[in-house]
């Protein structure tokens, strides 16, 4: 007999098996804080100011290039050089998009024991879609992945459900037999909305209270993420 997970669904409760494993790629699957960081460093570099200490930065790196392009330049999305800005900072960036970053320990033997147990996994990111396709490619994350979710992928990004109601029905799978895993409430907020259950990671970039996500669960590292779904799939 499958072992699972009980997941409430309004006011039905119903016991399935997790088949589903849907990921956050940016301090979920993939530490890319230094290349992210390290683009804004670069940056600054270039035009002669302060360096940002990549620590200051390192739990933006979520929060992609308009978080860290008010840690290092103090700009806002309506200021009139934020759009060129933006564009030089994803240019750099998709130049080194894997000279730094790595996938998690234990990552890819939580992977494959997904797989092994019949159940799918896919990423569910607001990075831009061509952006999260050629990282997950460099660092060998395409074979086994059911489906990749852009931030520009579904009409609205996490928060939004959205994506998620997108991931699950490439695997044709219920939303209910599904899990999102991240390390941002955004991550906890879309799974919720999409009737998913919902994990949190606390080795990522944890930019607010971890604990008032409303999470059905908090890991500390991968190797805790791997039991948690191991006794839910």
């Amino acid at each position: 007999m499958q072992k699972a997970r009980l997941i409430k669904i309004a006011q039905w409760e119903l016991t399935v098996p997790l088949k589903g494993i849907l990921f956050d790629l940016d301090g979920t699957l993939v530490d890319t804080a230094p290349d992210l960081c390290g683009t804004i460093q670069d940056m600054q570099s270039d035009r002669g100011v302060d360096i940002t200490p990549y620590r200051a930065m390192e739990h933006l790196a979520s929060g992609g290039a308009r978080a860290l392009l008010k840690a290092g330049f103090g700009l806002e999305m309506h200021y009139p050089e934020f759009p060129a800005m933006r564009a030089e900072f994803l240019e750099r960036y998709e130049a080194r998009i894997a000279r730094e970053s790595a996938v998690y320990s234990g990552i890819i033997p939580l992977l494959n024991e997904v797989k092994a147990r019949g159940a799918q996994w896919g990423i569910v990111t607001n990075k831009p879609y061509y952006l999260a396709e050629k990282l997950v490619r460099e660092l060998g994350l395409t074979h086994g992945c059911s489906v990749l979710i852009g931030g520009d992928t579904a009409e609205k990004p996490k928060p939004s459900p959205l994506p998620c109601f997108m991931a699950a029905g490439e695997m044709h799978l219920p939303t209910e037999q599904c899990v999102m895993i991240g390390d941002d409430e955004r991550d906890v907020i879309a799974g919720r909305e999409a009737g998913m259950a919902t994990v949190a990671v606390e080795y990522g970039y944890i930019a607010s209270p971890i604990d008032q996500w409303g999470a059905d669960a908090i890991v500390k590292t991968a190797h805790d993420l791997a039991k948690w779904l191991e006794i839910r799939m």
